[in-house]
């Protein structure tokens, strides 16, 4: 048989337009797509480079208020900037590298200099609308999947100068999507946080701040917790604001250009490294370097001309150097705050005093629990070598550190409880990606604990180790952590359990949108022709009505009662997670409520939403 020879000439080349390679290829322009449940999915980043480019006309001078609209799946922003000059309107929105950035030096700071932003939200909605006011005359178009489908000629307007536009994401490219309200709401304060004077309005309510980085700590910190008063330094194009807290690890914000750099990179990293270098020069002594770091919460942000980012959505900074001609970023920053931070800590010898008090409690800390950790990190090693809880994804068992980080992100770590559960995970998971982590019997309640129980709990111990957490998240080992319990009251309480776990010793995994609900089905409503999966009550009437004839219902009352062939379609592509967000920044307020000695509140909110089984079994009788 003659070997079959696979064809490459001149007809194998293909050449592909702007939106087709954006429509194929979204990844490159918006990272991963997802449905809107992680904060960085690509319904926000496209939400972003629209927002982008009215900061871009509130910081050239025009236009301090922004208009924000979120409805069902459409979103709509309105500038009063300059508006895009009317003859340029489509080109700006649909032909490739074209802007308005290239060649102005006010520009040079900005994150959106490569002409794509825009296009790249035009292309993969299914449809778009650009409509410029300018001086006295309006141009408008729309777009469906980048194509042009209705253009209006130039007319006259009385609306004020700027631009509106509006999308909607494509559902074929983002499926099952929904905007999250919480993740819309932190974007835009770190956009007022760092544009002192813009007024951002979403959905009705107005978004404002004065002191820019220092509002961004004093809303996300707890006045009755911190150590000393919030410190907060400007220079020319860098602006810091810390403090220390008393919560376990670190926490940072830190932003480029306006852009908020949630993967941190060389401006973070330098800030770390000044931060315990300027410390221990003012104290004149060698503390070490995790007590000076310990509870700090930290806001940076710098300008850098022409940032290089390690992704396209600009989530990490890889530049080495503020300019073509300025200092590297690490002597930038170390110098601002060797001069900065050591007059502050002189001026204000409280803070100076609250510091010293917070890195000495820290160092206590540290030594008491040296030899229980030791022991604890032992125990670790043996539970690993016998598998007895984790069973990992293939990606960590590659040498390729590389390739490692760039499939990290779609890691997932199912944390289950009971044999059956995790056993049905375990069977139908993509060994590739997905990792079962099995719990033995409900958690210990650890508000109000220290960390020594961290080490002294086999559970917390060993699920610390499998997520490589215990120095922070720059080792974080699975992107999205998943709590995947019944939907019981047993399971409920499983729930708090662990989410106060990781909000007790390791915050900054929930606030940087990795701790997940997985939703699994509680009904199965099928036929002899068709079967349909509910998550709700409603989905159940909905899912009988359509099947008729007394189709037969069955409730899942356990996720072991799912089978492994069943669990495979409810943790792939279709996976529903619910992100858990923390409304309230001030944590210790949350679990004193929720997992604190019984209040008069917490008793009286039970009583008003108690139902008994007995009300629920009525209602699942209703057909």
């Amino acid at each position: 048989m003659a070997e079959e020879k696979i064809g490459y000439s001149e007809d194998d080349i293909k050449s592909l337009d702007w939106k087709e390679h954006i429509r194929l290829r979204p990844g490159m322009y918006i990272g991963k797509l997802g449905d809107g449940s992680a904060y960085d999915d690509g319904i926000y980043i496209l939400l972003k480079e629209i927002v982008d480019n009215s900061i871009d006309e509130f910081v050239m001078g025009s236009g301090k208020t922004i208009e924000i609209t979120i409805s069902d799946h459409k979103v709509s922003v309105r500038d009063y900037g300059r508006g895009i000059p009317l003859g340029k309107v489509i080109d700006c929105v649909s032909k490739i590298n074209t802007g308005g950035k290239y060649d102005s030096k006010a520009f040079q700071k900005s994150v959106g200099l490569n002409g794509v932003g825009t296009k790249a939200v035009n292309a993969l909605s299914a449809n778009f609308t650009v409509q410029s006011y300018r001086d006295g005359r309006t141009k408008f178009a729309e777009f469906s999947k980048g194509n042009i489908v209705r253009e209006e000629a130039e007319k006259e307007s009385s609306q004020r100068n700027g631009t509106a536009i509006n999308f909607i994401p494509d559902e074929y490219i983002f499926r099952n999507f929904k905007f999250i309200p919480e993740f819309v709401e932190n974007m835009i304060w770190n956009y007022v946080y760092l544009n002192s004077g813009l007024t951002i309005n979403f959905n009705g309510k107005k978004y404002f701040s004065e002191r820019g980085l220092y509002d961004l700590l004093d809303k996300n910190t707890d006045s009755e917790t911190i150590r000393y008063p919030i410190i907060h330094l400007k220079g020319q194009d860098i602006e810091v604001a810390l403090t220390h807290d008393n919560h376990y690890g670190e926490e940072y914000y830190s932003f480029v250009n306006g852009q908020h750099t949630t993967q941190g990179g060389t401006h973070q990293a330098a800030f770390r490294e000044a931060l315990v270098k300027t410390v221990r020069e003012y104290y004149k002594k060698e503390f070490d370097a995790t007590d000076i770091r310990a509870s700090v919460v930290a806001a940076i942000s710098i300008k850098v001309q022409e940032p290089v980012f390690e992704s396209q959505t600009k989530t990490k900074l890889g530049s080495l150097n503020i300019g073509p001609d300025g200092p590297t970023v690490r002597t930038f920053i170390n110098d601002f705050l060797k001069k900065e931070l050591d007059d502050y800590l002189h001026k204000h010898p409280d803070a100076a005093d609250g510091l010293l008090k917070r890195i000495m409690q820290s160092e206590r800390e540290r030594k008491d629990i040296a030899g229980i950790k030791k022991l604890a990190n032992e125990r670790a090693k043996k539970a690993s070598l016998h598998n007895r809880k984790l069973r990992d994804c293939k990606v960590h068992f590659d040498d390729d550190s590389k390739k490692e980080d760039e499939q990290k992100f779609r890691t997932t770590l199912f944390i289950t409880e009971g044999d059956s559960a995790s056993g049905s995970i375990t069977k139908s998971r993509d060994v590739a990606t997905q990792a079962v982590f099995s719990l033995k019997g409900k958690p210990l309640n650890c508000f109000g604990l220290t960390k020594k129980i961290v080490y002294e709990n086999e559970e917390f111990n060993l699920l610390q180790h499998a997520l490589n957490i215990e120095d922070g998240l720059d080792g974080l080992r699975y992107n999205n952590i998943v709590i995947a319990t019944d939907a019981d009251v047993d399971g409920m309480h499983i729930r708090m359990l662990l989410m106060t776990f990781f909000l007790q010793f390791f915050p900054d995994v929930v606030k940087n949108g990795h701790l997940y609900i997985l939703q699994t089905p509680l009904f199965r409503v099928r036929n002899k022709k068709e079967t349909i999966y509910c998550y709700s009550d409603e989905e159940r009437k909905n899912a009988i009505e359509k099947l008729g004839n007394k189709p037969e219902i069955t409730r899942f009352k356990g996720l072991g009662e799912i089978s492994p062939d069943e669990f495979s379609l409810f943790i792939g592509e279709d996976m529903r997670l619910d992100p858990v967000i923390l409304k309230d920044s001030h944590i210790k307020n949350v679990l004193e409520y929720y997992m604190g000695k019984n209040t008069q509140e917490r008793q009286e909110f039970i009583i008003s939403n108690l139902r008994v089984e007995k009300d629920l079994e009525e209602e699942l009788t209703i057909v």
